[in-house]
């Protein structure tokens, strides 16, 4: 028997849609059903790896893992990772398909309807209920046609909708009663309630606001829910979630990482964070990389040449050499690894215009970007620290030159990664590597807490977020809804 669903959309981005699935996923798992996360398309350069050897969109990792479940390249059949200004690279079911300019793609994408559907219908045979989220605003009437993300997919699958607005950007009962105003009449049939998000103080004071929407909608209004504190303690998926990012705390060991126009994966940065004396400081475009720094990380790119370009223009790279000649240290992650040696060729153009580029030198290695993309989850062995890492590989290109000889880290019988002679500049492929406590605290010394344990915070948020919504959502009343 295929499962009931019901689809979450927003007026608009960044509404809180995904941290409603999460806690709506652990939620109904905890009443005992089979709960699966699904996004038909997103758009995101924080990517996780899954169980059947593809990737998805961050945020569908944690609903799966909220829902107890493996997270698989079903739960997000089409993913979008930005590597120019007006284009991305196109992933369809955890593989990389091609890279196309986004106009390319728009005319294009109604023909993944199908393997979008058959992701959906693969997930509702193997669960009591599927949770839908949709993408971006759901007024975006200029782009119905062949939609996949929103109403199109709705229609397809004849999914009901809840729509979601958050009242903390203000005009929430103009931007849920104009989605109804300026959709089209059958996408607003499929609308079963609205739900308000992210309130702040006494719900009591909305009540009028609420009757006023469900009188114009002729939908239940739900909520409001009230702004849930801990959701930094999340891994974030959008990029927007960097523009509160700044300084965590004014800790004793600081951390500072260049914001790159194509950052990808910067949830690795997540457990740094977390850490109560430690200070991370993502550096914004045109300032200077802070010269008290400890530690600078260069992270994860979608575009390594681009992006080491760009840092280039905002003169971090003579901030970094600065950094390592003063006896500060460098790491590099991924992309952020390719910097750090000697030259990034891309003689396909698989990143832009083919071409080589001249890394910042601090590692005796060279990389060449190639067209396979290598997706796995890995088990490994820091070697300095002989500490276990948990964590996950996601790049396209080799890097092989002297300093690979003085790995990072050892998987299986294999070397990973590399280290500078004077021990001080480190670059290593493998993502996540800082949710592994004991590895951290090694890494980090003294400044580490000997009591976070990281991965039991985000189970114990996932938890207090789903016992937040079972307080203020009538979640038997969503249930009710579902079909």
């Amino acid at each position: 028997m295929s499962a009931k669903s019901l689809m979450f959309m927003g007026t608009g981005s960044d509404v809180g849609k995904s941290l409603l699935v999460a806690g709506l996923c652990r939620a109904l798992a905890n009443r005992g059903l089979s709960v699966a996360p699904f996004k038909p398309q997103n758009m995101s350069n924080n990517a996780a790896v899954t169980a059947d050897g593809g990737e998805i969109g961050r945020a569908q990792a944690l609903q799966a893992r909220a829902a107890r479940r493996e997270p698989i390249t079903a739960m997000n059949p089409v993913l979008l990772k930005p590597e120019q200004e007006t284009g991305s690279q196109v992933v369809v079911r955890g593989q990389r398909r091609a890279s196309m300019s986004a106009r390319a793609y728009w005319s294009e994408r109604g023909k993944l309807m199908p393997e979008v559907l058959a992701a959906f219908q693969e997930l509702s045979a193997s669960a009591d209920i599927v949770l839908v989220e949709g993408a971006g605003s759901a007024s975006e009437v200029n782009m119905r046609a062949n939609d996949l993300a929103n109403f199109g997919f709705a229609q397809a699958a004849n999914v009901p909708v809840i729509l979601v607005g958050d009242i903390n950007r203000g005009g929430v009962i103009a931007s849920i009663v104009g989605t109804f105003a300026v959709i089209h009449p059958a996408d607003a049939a499929l609308i079963a309630a609205t739900v308000i998000n992210k309130f702040q103080g006494d719900p009591s004071l909305f009540a009028t606001g609420s009757a006023f929407i469900a009188e114009r909608t002729g939908v239940p209004c739900l909520g409001p829910v009230p702004w849930f504190a801990d959701a930094s303690k999340l891994p974030a998926e959008d990029v927007l979630a960097l523009d509160d990012f700044a300084s965590n705390r004014a800790g004793r060991f600081t951390i500072a990482v260049p914001r790159l126009p194509r950052i990808a994966n910067f949830d690795d940065l997540d457990p740094l964070r977390a850490e109560p004396d430690v200070s991370v400081i993502m550096v914004e475009p045109g300032q200077p990389l802070p010269r008290h720094a400890d530690l600078i990380i260069l992270p994860g790119s979608k575009a390594t040449r681009s992006d080491l370009a760009a840092l280039r223009a905002n003169g971090w790279d003579i901030d970094i050499l600065a950094h390592h000649r003063a006896g500060g240290r460098v790491l590099g992650i991924c992309g952020g690894y390719q910097m750090l040696g000697r030259t990034i060729a891309d003689p396909e153009g698989i990143e832009g215009t083919p071409g080589v580029s001249n890394g910042l030198g601090l590692l005796s290695v060279e990389t060449v970007l190639t067209p396979t993309k290598q997706l796995r989850v890995e088990q490994a062995i820091h070697a300095p620290s002989g500490q276990s890492i948990s964590g996950y590989h996601m790049h396209m290109g080799e890097t092989a030159g002297p300093d690979r000889t003085r790995p990072f880290a050892r998987v299986a019988a294999a070397d990973e990664g590399a280290i500078s002679t004077d021990s001080r500049v480190a670059g290593t492929y493998l993502h996540g590597l800082f949710a592994a406590d004991a590895f951290r605290r090694a890494y980090l010394g003294n400044a580490a807490s000997p009591d976070l344990a990281y991965e039991t915070t985000i189970d114990q948020t996932l938890d207090a977020l789903a016992a937040h919504l079972a307080t203020h959502l009538d979640i038997d009343a969503l249930l009710a809804l579902a079909r």
